[in-house]
C-alpha cells in the first residue's frame, strides 16, 4: 500500500478504519463486508476529490513521492534489450544518469534519463538522481551516438537539479548543462522528452531540450524548487507553497504557457499507486509523439525544435 502524505491524512484515516475492521473480519465470524464496501466508497470518493483540485505544493509532494515509478522501472517496463553505456570517456561514470541502446516497441532507440533509487544504499549510490558533470557529459555522448547511428532519443526525467557541490563546480558543471543542451537542440534525430516525477532546473533541461516534451499529469518542472525560491524571495522555506503557486510548475500552467506539448495522465492518487498503469501510460505517450515525427528529416527536425524554443518566449 503507497504511504500517506500530509493533505491525504482524511485518506489514511478511512484506510485505517478499512483495515481494522477486515482484521476483525479474519476469522469468519463476523460478516462486515457491507460496512466496508460503504468505508471503501467513501475513500475512493475522497480520494478523486483530493487529487482534482491539488494545489501546486501538493503536486510537488505527489512529484516527489519515493514510491513512484524510477527510471529502472520504465526501462524494465517499456523497453527490450536495454544495454547500458558507461562512463563520459574524461573522467568517470556518474549513475544520477543513466542511458543506452535499447528496443521500444519494436524501435531501436537510445534512452537517458535521471535514476534517483528507491532506498538508502541505491539513493546514495546514483545520489538521488542529481547529475555530475561526468553525467552530462556521457548524456552528450550517448546523444552523439544516436545521432550518428540514426537513433530516435528518448529522457526521462526526474530530478531536483544538478548536483551543486563543490567538486561539481570544480569539474565544469554549467559549461556541462550548457553542452547537454546544446546537443539536445542539434540532433538530427527525433528526440522526446518525459518529466516523471520533478524536472528541476539545469539539471532537467539539459535532458529536455527535445521536440516534444511530454509530463505526468502531477509532475513539476520549474527553474528552481519552490523552497529555493522561497529562501530567495522571504528568506524562509516556510513560504515554499507560495512559490510553487506563483511559479507555475504543473503540468496544466505549463501546457498553457508553451513549454511542455503532451500532459500525460496518471492512476488516480498519482503513479506511486498504480505503477503499471503509470508506465503504459506514458509509453502510449512516447509511442504517439516518436509515430509523429517518423517522416521529418534531420534539418526538419532541427528547426522545429528550434522553432519550439523561440516561441516560448514570444508575447
Amino acid at each position: 500500500m503507497a504511504s500517506f502524505l500530509d493533505f491525504e491524512k482524511p485518506i489514511a484515516d478511512l484506510q485505517g478504519r478499512i483495515d481494522e475492521l477486515r482484521e476483525t473480519a479474519a476469522d469468519g465470524t463476523v460478516d462486515i463486508d457491507a460496512e466496508i464496501a460503504k468505508l471503501q466508497a467513501k475513500s475512493d470518493k475522497a480520494l478523486r476529490d483530493t487529487y482534482a483540485r491539488l494545489t501546486p505544493w501538493q503536486k510537488t509532494q505527489v512529484a516527489r513521492h519515493g514510491e513512484r515509478p524510477h527510471f529502472k522501472h520504465y526501462v524494465a517496463g517499456l523497453f527490450d534489450d536495454f544495454t547500458v553505456l558507461a562512463g563520459d570517456r574524461a573522467f568517470g561514470d556518474d549513475q544520477a544518469i543513466v542511458g543506452g541502446f535499447a528496443q521500444f516497441r519494436g524501435t531501436r532507440v537510445m534512452v537517458i534519463g535521471h535514476e534517483k533509487g528507491d532506498d538508502t544504499a541505491s539513493r546514495l549510490r546514483h545520489n538521488f538522481g542529481m547529475g555530475k558533470p561526468e553525467g552530462y557529459r556521457k548524456a552528450i555522448r550517448l546523444m552523439q551516438l544516436a545521432d550518428r547511428f540514426g537513433l530516435p532519443v528518448l529522457t526521462l526525467v526526474d530530478t531536483s537539479g544538478a548536483f551543486p557541490g563543490v567538486q561539481a563546480e570544480e569539474r565544469g558543471q554549467a559549461e556541462a548543462i550548457a553542452r547537454s543542451t546544446e546537443m539536445c537542440l542539434s540532433l538530427g534525430v527525433p528526440m522526446i522528452a518525459a518529466v516523471v516525477g520533478e524536472g528541476g532546473s539545469g539539471g532537467a533541461i539539459a535532458l529536455a531540450a527535445g521536440n516534444k516534451v511530454l509530463m505526468f499529469e502531477h509532475a513539476v518542472y520549474s527553474v528552481i524548487s519552490p523552497e529555493g525560491c522561497a529562501s530567495i524571495l522571504w528568506r524562509t522555506a516556510d513560504k515554499a507553497p507560495d512559490a510553487a503557486e506563483a511559479m507555475k510548475v504543473t503540468a496544466q500552467d505549463l501546457k498553457g504557457l508553451g513549454v511542455i506539448d503532451t500532459i500525460v495522465p496518471e492512476p488516480l492518487g498519482g503513479a506511486h499507486r498504480d505503477p503499471a498503469l503509470a508506465i503504459a501510460s506514458l509509453g502510449d505517450a512516447l509511442q504517439d509523439a516518436l509515430g509523429g515525427m517518423g517522416n521529418m528529416g534531420p534539418a526538419e527536425l532541427r528547426r522545429d525544435r528550434r522553432a519550439k524554443f523561440l516561441a516560448m518566449g514570444r508575447l
